[in-house]
């Protein structure tokens, strides 16, 4: 279903009742990377899966200062206003996870737990944020200028994914042709206003996170389970749950475990005021 925010529409899916949970895709994804795990999970809660701006069939606008953590925050408090929700729990990967983060940073009382699958509060310092900054810049350019295919050939290429590979064709098949959905003013302003260099650094107000937190990593991510870590040390409540045999993509490339971690983690801070 589409709402309008702030102007903006955004595709959005809803299924079940319960308490609200919602799922934030990554970069070059959608909402309907959780369509799997929306069937089994609306049976416990309302699960709310969005399309994040610059992605799926939410708005693509050319401006790009519409798509920083900021402004998509704001778009996202408006929904949840509109629908009615005042407290949940919120689970992010990747780029969604550092959007989710961001949220919760800037809306905590709205947040019951956070989960974040491969997930980073952005670089230590400014100089890194620069060097990021024209790193996502560039490849901003190059999106624009080679199309989508060129990038999504590239994207999947990286060492971050080279794990998917001992995915089956299917379900590889599946992930490049939801991937080559995306466009490429959507993309590179997503990188351009969502990237890391452009995300504010959070590191510094972990320890101020009250809330209970999830953080999951994949055995062969090796950066990120560094990440994770040393977030866990900073994090006043934190669980970190390794996952042997996956990597960046966990919820692709081990669904059940996946789904196992979730929900334990859901129904053990079950015994909430929503």
């Amino acid at each position: 279903m589409i709402y309008t925010v702030g102007g903006q529409p955004f595709h959005v899916e809803i299924a079940g009742e319960g308490e609200p949970l919602l799922l934030l895709h990554g970069f070059t994804g959608s909402s309907e990377n959780w369509s799997s795990f929306m069937k089994r999970w609306s049976r416990l809660y309302k699960v709310i899966a969005i399309d994040l701006i610059g992605h799926g069939e939410s708005a693509k606008p050319n401006d790009a200062s519409q798509y920083t953590m900021e402004s998509m925050g704001s778009y996202l408090k408006q929904l949840l206003n509109l629908l009615g929700i005042d407290q949940l729990h919120l689970l992010g990967y990747s780029m969604g996870g550092r959007f989710a983060l961001s949220f919760a940073v800037q809306y905590p009382s709205l947040i019951k737990t956070l989960i974040l699958e491969s997930s980073s509060p952005g670089l230590f310092t400014e100089d890194q944020r620069r060097e990021r900054v024209q790193k996502d810049h560039a490849l901003a350019r190059r999106i624009q200028k080679e199309g989508i295919e060129d990038f999504v050939t590239f994207w999947e290429s990286l060492p971050l994914f080279s794990s998917q590979k001992k995915l089956s064709p299917s379900i590889q098949s599946e992930i490049r042709k939801q991937r080559l959905s995306n466009t490429e003013i959507g993309l590179a302003n997503s990188l351009i206003g969502m990237g890391t260099g452009a995300q504010a650094s959070y590191w510094s107000v972990l320890e101020k996170i009250t809330f209970p937190v999830l953080l999951i990593v994949g055995e062969y991510d090796q950066k990120f389970i560094s990440i994770g870590k040393q977030m866990k040390k900073k994090l006043p409540q934190a669980d970190f749950v390794q996952i042997i045999g996956a990597g960046h993509t966990i919820h692709v490339e081990e669904p059940e475990i996946f789904d196992k971690m979730v929900v334990a983690f859901l129904k053990k801070h079950a015994d909430s005021n929503l």
